[in-house]
């Protein structure tokens, strides 16, 4: 999917938004990225989605689908930082979309993924993602390495371990990448989506190919991901070392519907950045090493 022209008509101007700038459009450049598919159970995953809009993926064998993104941006308007995104793979509509379908037609059943967590590492990256974009992001330790054979990232916050994943490297990066993708996520008790636009090349492997493992803590934060009983083995891997995407200007909300009135709203809403500043510092980098015991 291109870019859009309204999109590209911005090229070389600038705006404002909350106090924070931005030259136009917003981009990354160069960003090394990694991207796993893990199937996982389809009615804990359904428990994971507010409201009636938005029904898990159903993939093979009945299953959902578990997905990890990590990008290392290099290059942005907000300076560099990680982002770490845990999420299922969604429709949006009245009712559940046929199984598998929702991959080949995905602007039929506006396929994306709902973000479950997506910590980052800058403070000015929480400020603009959730703030404008309402993304769930919050700031914790990060980071993003690359080996000859393999890419991994690790997740840590508050002194404690939360989440890892490594995969095994692709020795081709050959297949080209230019989609949009949708992002859902829950802020201010409305259902928020937004769209980013990739292109570049990458390393993919599918099924037995693929290859990775995850590690699952207990922070509170991710501790709750063990209850979706994610298989081991991803069934499909992805790194493209040298991302380029533009994140659309645009986006949309609804409100959230339920079978009766809401007790209280959730989850948070403008208070939880309305004192965040433009820092662009990080966290120091992750340094758990016993993370073999959270395998699973």
């Amino acid at each position: 999917m291109p870019v859009p022209k309204r999109i590209k008509n911005y090229e070389g101007r600038y705006a404002m938004v909350d106090g924070i700038p931005f030259k136009l459009p917003v981009k990354a450049q160069e960003s090394p990225a990694l991207m796993a598919g893990f199937l996982c159970d389809y009615e804990k995953a359904k428990t994971l989605l507010p409201g009636n809009e938005l029904h898990p993926v159903k993939a093979f064998g009945g299953k959902a689908v578990f997905m990890v993104t990590v990008i290392d941006y290099r290059h942005t308007t907000i300076g560099k930082y990680i982002e770490y995104s845990l999420a299922l793979a969604v429709t949006k509509g009245s009712k559940p979309a046929p199984a598998l379908l929702p991959a080949l037609m995905m602007k039929t059943f506006k396929t994306g993924q709902f973000i479950l967590d997506l910590p980052v590492s800058s403070e000015i990256s929480v400020k603009g993602g959730k703030g404008i974009w309402g993304m769930p992001k919050h700031k914790a330790n990060l980071d993003f390495k690359i080996t000859n054979n393999q890419v991994s990232a690790q997740y840590e916050k508050d002194n404690q371990f939360a989440f890892r994943i490594e995969i095994d490297k692709p020795q081709k990066i050959n297949f080209p990448i230019n989609v949009g993708a949708t992002n859902y996520s829950h802020f201010r008790n409305m259902l928020m989506a937004s769209y980013i636009h990739f292109k570049t090349k990458a390393g993919i492997k599918f099924g037995k190919n693929a290859t990775g493992r995850l590690y699952i803590g207990d922070h509170p934060r991710t501790k709750f991901l063990k209850e979706l009983k994610i298989q081991s083995k991803p069934f499909f891997t992805m790194y493209m070392p040298e991302a380029n995407g533009v994140l659309d200007d645009h986006f949309e909300s609804w409100f959230m519907t339920y079978d009766k009135q809401p007790e209280k709203v959730t989850p948070e809403g403008f208070e939880s950045v309305f004192d965040l500043k433009l820092n662009e510092d990080w966290f120091p980098a992750p340094s758990f090493t016993d993370y073999e015991k959270f395998k699973i």
